[in-house]
């Protein structure tokens, strides 16, 4: 599967936005800096995002970008469809159909939209956050 790069920022994008706690928005520098995208990229990105009701904007010195939806309702795949295409359409284009790998293809890619459309942006951040949370050392004695 190739995902390209706007593809990852959008992914990256969406998972600053969705490990946010507070309700207040974000503005694009600060998910910029912490996801190490370019800004005016992510400008273009979020602005994308925005068309396709993943996320919502507010203007002003206070303002920021928001989720549109809660993080359990926005999927990984949601967003890859939604800035990729649809796997199928990337994959016929570069598949011969009397290949006898192409069932085996198809498979895959079935298989691979099924993990990306059961993961969600919420189950990521929680899965980050036990991660990080493992190495964290305690220092109580």
């Amino acid at each position: 599967m190739n995902i390209s790069v706007k593809g990852e920022y959008a992914l990256q994008a969406i998972f600053d936005l969705a490990s946010n706690a507070s309700a207040e928005p974000v503005k694009i520098a600060e998910i910029a800096r912490r996801q190490k995208i370019p800004q005016k990229f992510l400008e273009l990105i979020l602005a994308g995002l925005k068309q396709g009701g993943f996320v919502e904007s507010r203007r002003g010195a206070e303002g920021g970008y928001l989720l549109s939806r809660r993080p359990e309702a926005i999927t990984v795949g949601d967003v890859l469809r939604f800035v990729e295409g649809r796997q199928e359409e990337r994959s016929r284009l570069r598949r011969n159909p009397d290949s006898p790998f192409c069932d085996l293809w198809t498979r895959v890619d079935l298989a691979i939209d099924n993990v990306l459309d059961a993961t969600s942006f919420a189950h990521l951040v929680r899965e980050w956050q036990e991660k990080h949370n493992r190495f964290v050392p305690n220092w109580e004695i």
